[in-house]
């Protein structure tokens, strides 16, 4: 499903991101690395579990020390969805 929105998919990020280390979503700086809310590399490998069931998008786990905010993975989704990188 190409095309969707850095915005879409950051507001989709905040709204994981806040069940996984169940904290409410305004307190989700999408600024701070994952990994200052707890997210170890199981909850990363989770998150991209549930990116690759809503979007059809495969990440390798490399992404997430790539792109470790909610803001740069927003971003680099929505890249790869405007370039139909989906699987």
């Amino acid at each position: 499903m190409p095309g969707f929105t850095e915005h879409q998919f950051h507001d989709w990020l905040i709204e994981r991101v806040s069940r996984y280390v169940r904290r409410p979503q305004e307190e989700i700086n999408v600024s701070a690395p994952f990994a200052e809310y707890g997210m170890d590399s199981v909850a990363a490998l989770s998150l991209f579990g549930d990116i690759e069931e809503a979007f059809g998008m495969y990440l390798e786990p490399t992404v997430a020390w790539d792109h470790p905010t909610v803001e740069a993975l927003a971003r680099f989704l929505a890249r790869e969805s405007a370039e139909g990188v989906v699987r």
